[in-house]
């Protein structure tokens, strides 16, 4: 297992660095997470004709051909500078389910457009019982002829607000995984009404509340009954791919540490040199190392096809949920009153840290899972 860089990953990294240093100051950061929509339209064409968009879709569909390992060094870049976009969202989550999942002429007709980013999709799962485990999905898609009827609420659903369309997983029939559904559902469709949350992480997560809302059976992705293993499938790969963000997150947080520790000087001597603020600097330190190497143990796990990769995909995700959220709270003991300034921007890297804690699982729920696939 060599989880070393390859050259063009190498290269992606770097660019990437470069770009969003440039384009993506953090004064637009802050006007982004500030905004109504949560992200630039300017910046998002900017991510699309750099290709970044479509990286993890094939080629053949207009996209990049990238592996996952590929896409996870983007998005360690795009969460070191704490970019807010719905890359995540319609491709990894919608994109991801279209291939897994949708008929050819699907794929035709979507996955271009989501390539080119001229079409955004959100992917609406948890509701008012949260939960990312098929038992906690009850909203009701009845049929009536050749239509299907959509009755419920779905709450925290990412770039909703956004979305010219939504995945929507719904209960077809009584039970658990068997009886559940995915249907492709047009952002303006009747019946729909879609309300941003209110809330402090800054993440546009939305409620979204379906009322008689009719749809085609044309509009199924899959089999009926038969949405939650393409959904799985997916889901273990775009929750090793927002780890990578996570890492990203970490890592910034103790280069600000460590630069801020050597800069400040109190007492006469930088703060660097006081032992708890040196402990508080190495916690934020092995925090980002363990959630960088178990990811990427995922990422590579999951390219390989290896039948093990679910373990590692819910481990990177545990020490991830736990590690960012705790670099956080380190990095504002080093900073003190400094770190509470909106102006220097840590705050930003706080907000997501509390944001992703829980989106796609938090720590216990991956760690129950961890166990249940061990047959522990």
């Amino acid at each position: 297992m060599d989880l070393s860089l390859t050259e063009t990953q190498t290269m992606l990294k770097n660019s990437a660095r470069e770009f969003l240093d440039r384009e993506a100051p953090r004064a637009l950061i802050k006007e982004m997470d500030e905004s109504d929509s949560g992200f630039s339209p300017e910046l998002w064409s900017q991510m699309s004709d750099m290709g970044w968009v479509g990286l993890a879709l094939p080629e053949k569909y207009g996209g990049g051909d990238g592996n996952l390992t590929d896409v996870g060094v983007l998005f360690e870049e795009l969460g070191y500078a704490c970019v807010s976009s719905p890359l995540h969202s319609s491709v990894l989550m919608a994109g991801l389910a279209i291939l897994e999942a949708g008929s050819e002429e699907q794929k035709q007709n979507l996955l271009p457009s989501i390539a080119n980013g001229s079409r955004i999709l959100a992917f609406a799962v948890t509701e008012p019982e949260y939960g990312w485990t098929p038992d906690y999905v009850n909203l009701k898609a009845d049929q009536s002829g050749d239509n299907y009827i959509l009755n419920g609420t779905k709450l925290f659903v990412p770039d909703a607000q956004i979305a010219d369309q939504i995945i929507v997983l719904a209960r077809t029939a009584p039970g658990e995984e068997k009886g559940l559904t995915m249907f492709l559902v047009d952002g303006n469709a009747n019946g729909l009404s879609r309300r941003v949350l209110p809330g402090w992480t800054g993440d546009k997560q939305c409620e979204l509340n379906f009322n008689n809302v009719e749809i085609p059976s044309s509009s199924i992705l899959g089999q009926v009954n038969g949405g939650w293993a393409p959904f799985a499938s997916v889901l273990d790969k775009a929750t090793a791919v927002i780890c990578a963000y996570m890492v990203g997150g970490m890592q910034k947080l103790y280069e600000m540490s460590n630069e801020y520790s050597v800069n400040r000087i109190h007492f006469g001597v930088p703060i660097s040199t006081f032992q708890r603020v040196q402990d508080y600097i190495i916690d934020i330190l092995n925090q980002t190392e363990s959630a960088r190497w178990t990811t990427y143990e995922a990422l590579w796990k999951l390219d390989e096809g290896r039948n093990d990769s679910g373990e590692s995909v819910s481990m990177a995700k545990a020490v991830a949920s736990q590690g960012y959220p705790l670099s956080a709270q380190d990095a504002h003991h080093v900073h003190a009153g400094t770190g509470a300034d909106m102006a220097y921007g840590m705050y930003l890297y706080t907000k997501k840290s509390k944001n992703l804690h829980s989106y796609l699982g938090d720590a216990s729920h991956h760690k129950s899972r961890i166990a249940q696939l061990l047959n522990l």
